[in-house]
């Protein structure tokens, strides 16, 4: 079993506050406000390429903008349409404890998890060391629906992906390369097979991103998850009580850049060294 969430350490904080806004995780980061603006738009007109498979209530712009300056720390004034844009770094530490808390409660439960995630050339290092710290708790981790394939719609019209796992993270792949994905089939597809199958198998937490996060919260999973600041959807899920944790943060940065935050979130959930 996990070991208990260690307590505060407020150095731990300021170094990973430090770091965060070095690195552009948090702070000014490289994400345009345009894009921003116009991604709440297309959330708001319920475009499906930006509700990652959540059933949200009708959203107007400005209250869209407001949940995201409250929850993710862009800026909040309207006014604001181009140049850069923020995310509050404190609203980011917040979240990872949050995030944290949840992870090593899963741990000492030894739930069953599944973790995946839309963006593997950025976060593929983050979800792996929390799968191998889960295990090592005793955490049984699942990997339904391994090679289930689709037509997927891309900008470049319908390709074909299949879920594959590194390890125990779930990922879409083509032609044997990880690709980004906002889509929410996959994860219906992993959810449908684990209803299908004799087991009764079914996870207490997943831990994911885009359309993975997003369809698993609005199958009623408990679900923590990351989001870059053009990406609306998971923060109104949080809002509607559908997404337990949404961790604002620059899901495009080095991968490098994250291991001071994976160190973080798995000493905040009793996993660390």
């Amino acid at each position: 079993m996990g070991k208990a969430t260690r307590p505060d350490r407020p150095g731990d904080r300021a170094r990973l506050r430090d770091h965060l806004l070095k690195t552009r995780i948090a702070g000014d980061v490289a994400t345009p406000r345009e894009g921003n603006l116009a991604n709440y738009r297309k959330m708001v007109n319920k475009d499906p390429g930006y509700q990652f498979g959540l059933t949200l209530r009708d959203w107007t712009f400005a209250e869209t903008l407001e949940m995201m300056a409250r929850l993710c720390g862009v800026g909040a004034d309207p006014r604001h349409t181009r140049g850069p844009d923020t995310i509050d770094v404190d609203l980011t530490l917040d979240a990872l404890d949050a995030m944290g808390e949840r992870i090593g409660l899963a741990a000492r439960r030894g739930e069953t998890v599944i973790l995946a995630t839309g963006h593997p050339d950025t976060l593929m290092g983050v979800y792996r060391a929390v799968e191998d710290a889960l295990r090592a708790a005793g955490c049984a981790v699942l990997t339904p629906a391994a090679g289930w394939s689709y037509r997927a719609g891309t900008p470049f019209g319908p390709q074909h992906r299949e879920i594959v796992y590194t390890s125990g993270v779930a990922a879409l792949a083509a032609d044997g390369t990880l690709r980004h994905t906002h889509d929410p089939h996959p994860m219906r597809a992993v959810l449908r097979e684990l209803r299908d199958a004799a087991t009764g198998r079914w996870p207490g937490l997943v831990i994911a991103d885009h359309g993975w996060a997003g369809a698993a919260g609005e199958a009623g999973i408990d679900t923590v998850g990351f989001a870059d600041s053009n990406d609306p959807a998971l923060f109104a899920g949080q809002a509607e009580g559908k997404i337990a944790v949404t961790v604002p943060l620059d899901d495009g940065v080095h991968p490098g850049h994250y291991r001071p935050l994976t160190a973080y979130l798995l000493d905040r959930a009793g996993l660390g060294g």
